[in-house]
C-alpha cells in the first residue's frame, strides 16, 4: 500500500464522520447503522453465489467480503464495528488487517452472527429485510428510510482524494489485464484463453472481478453485454472487445478496449482509431458545469461525424442523428458514475434525491447530472454492426452504405472506455 494512502483513507473516514452526524442532526437520528448483508443459498442447493458488501458499508471499511456484519455511528462516540469473524476449520476467519483505519473504529469480531443493541430514533441501512431468513432479527430502527439514504447515495457522488486514490490503482491494475489480453488475442487465443490471460495479468480470480468481463471476438464484440466465452478461436479473426476490471479496496475499474484481427476490412481499424478520437475528444471536454446529457448528445453528433468520414453514411452528420441512425449504430448511454459500484449510485437523480430520470430518446443512459468536482464517471463511445438494430433502417430512405455495413458485419463493433475523475478545473483521466 503507497504509504500516503493510510493518511487518505483516515481523512476519508474523518469526513464521513462528520456528514454521517450531520445527517443524524437534519434528520433527528440517534444512530444509522450500515448492515454489511449476507448471501443466500442458491435455490434448494447449499452452494452460495459470490458475495459483496453493501456499498454504504464498503464505504467506510475495505473489507468488501464481510457478510453479517454491522457499523454504528452515533453523535458522541468512536463508530463501532461489529465484524462477523466465526471460528471455523471450513473456511478462512476473516480477519483485521494491520492498517491504520483500524485504529478509527472501535472494533468487536464476532463468533456468531448478532444483532446490535440499539435504542431511540435509529435508521437501519442495508439489505436488513434478508434478516428475515436470517438466524438473527433484524434490530431496532427504521429500515432504509428514503430521504437518509437518497442523502447517503449523494454522499458516495463526490469522491475523496482516497477514493480517487484507489479508483486510480484500480485502473493501474485493469490496464495490466487488458495488455495481457491483447497479447492473447494476437497468439490466436480462444475467447476463454483472453479471459485467463487477462485475469492472470491483472492477479484476480474470476469471482473477484466487479462484474462479468466481456470478452468479444468477430460478431461477440456486437453483443452488448456478452455473457459467454468460446472455448476455441474461431477460423477467421476480424476483432477483439474486452470491456474488463478491477477491484481495489472495493473501488472499481471499468475499461474497454476494441482491436482489429488479422482478417478484420482495412475500415474497421481507421474506425477504431476514430473512437479512440472521439473518446479523447470527449475526456477532454469534461469539467465542472458541464451537463452529462448533452455531453452524450455530443457524442451521438460526433459519431454521426465519423460515420460520414468513413463512408457509413451518405449525408450530413446533423440528418445522421436526427433520423436516429447514430442511436441505431450506439443505442448505449455515454457512461455512468464509478466508485464502489460499477454502475454507482445517484446517478439518475437531482443533488436533492429527487428523480433525473433519462430522456425518451436516450433511455438507456445511466447518468443525467451536471459534473462537479470529486464525480467519477466513464465516457465510453461506442459504434456497432447489429443487425437487429441496423435491419430496420434498410425500409428507409437513410443513405447509409449498406455494403460498407455488411463487410464490418463480422467484426461486431467498437466500444471505447476510459475511467474520469472530475476536478475543480477540469479532468484527471485515471486509465493510463
Amino acid at each position: 500500500m503507497p504509504d500516503t494512502l493510510p493518511r487518505l483513507q483516515q481523512a476519508h473516514l474523518q469526513q464521513l464522520l462528520a456528514a454521517y452526524r450531520d445527517l443524524m442532526q437534519h434528520h433527528g437520528l440517534d444512530a444509522i447503522a450500515l448492515y454489511s448483508g449476507h448471501s443466500l443459498p442458491h435455490y434448494a442447493d447449499d452452494q452460495h453465489p459470490e458475495f459483496q458488501a453493501a456499498g454504504h458499508f464498503i464505504h467506510w471499511v475495505p473489507l468488501w467480503e464481510a457478510q453479517h456484519s454491522w457499523l454504528i455511528i452515533t453523535a458522541d462516540a468512536k463508530p463501532r464495528l461489529m465484524l462477523h469473524a466465526p471460528t471455523d476449520f471450513w473456511h478462512l476467519t476473516p480477519a483485521l488487517p494491520d492498517e491504520a483505519w483500524v485504529s478509527e473504529l472501535d472494533i468487536e469480531l464476532v463468533n456468531e452472527p448478532a444483532t446490535p443493541a440499539l435504542t431511540g430514533n435509529v435508521a437501519l441501512v442495508g439489505n436488513v429485510e434478508a434478516l428475515v431468513e436470517s438466524p438473527v432479527a433484524a434490530p431496532h430502527g427504521h429500515a432504509n428510510p428514503p430521504a437518509l439514504v437518497a442523502a447517503l447515495d449523494e454522499l458516495r457522488m463526490h469522491k475523496s482524494a482516497y477514493e480517487i486514490a484507489c479508483l486510480r490503482e484500480a485502473n493501474r491494475l485493469a490496464v495490466a489485464g487488458h495488455e495481457a489480453a491483447r497479447a492473447a488475442f494476437a497468439g490466436a487465443g480462444a475467447e476463454l484463453d483472453v479471459q485467463l490471460a487477462y485475469l492472470g495479468a491483472s492477479r484476480q480470480r474470476e469471482s473477484h472481478v466487479p462484474y462479468d468481463n466481456i470478452v468479444g471476438l468477430n460478431e461477440h464484440a456486437g453483443v452488448l453485454h456478452y455473457q459467454h466465452y468460446d472455448l476455441d478461436a474461431p477460423a477467421q479473426r476480424h476483432s477483439l472487445l474486452v470491456d474488463a476490471g478491477r477491484r481495489y479496496r472495493g473501488y472499481c475499474a471499468d475499461i474497454t478496449r476494441t482491436a482489429p484481427g488479422p482478417d478484420a476490412p482495412a475500415p474497421f481499424a481507421d474506425l477504431i482509431s476514430a473512437m479512440h478520437q472521439l473518446k479523447d475528444s470527449l475526456v477532454a471536454d469534461i469539467a465542472p458545469g458541464v451537463d452529462y446529457l448533452e455531453l452524450h448528445r455530443a457524442m451521438h453528433h460526433r459519431l454521426g461525424e465519423i460515420l460520414v468520414r468513413h463512408d457509413l453514411y451518405r449525408g450530413t452528420a446533423e440528418d445522421c442523428v436526427e433520423r436516429g441512425v447514430t442511436r441505431a449504430f450506439c443505442p448505449h448511454g455515454l457512461g455512468h458514475s464509478l466508485g464502489l459500484q460499477v454502475h454507482d449510485v445517484a446517478g439518475l437523480k437531482h443533488p436533492d434525491g429527487t428523480p433525473a430520470p433519462a430522456p425518451e430518446d436516450h433511455p438507456a443512459l445511466r447518468l443525467t447530472r451536471t459534473l462537479t468536482p470529486g464525480m467519477v464517471v466513464t465516457i465510453e463511445p461506442g459504434l456497432y454492426f447489429i443487425p437487429m438494430l441496423l435491419d430496420p433502417l434498410r425500409d428507409t430512405r437513410a443513405p447509409i452504405n449498406w455494403t460498407l455495413v455488411e463487410q464490418l458485419l463480422p467484426c461486431g463493433g467498437i466500444r471505447i472506455e476510459d475511467n474520469v475523475a472530475v476536478t475543480a478545473t477540469g479532468f484527471d483521466n485515471l486509465t493510463p
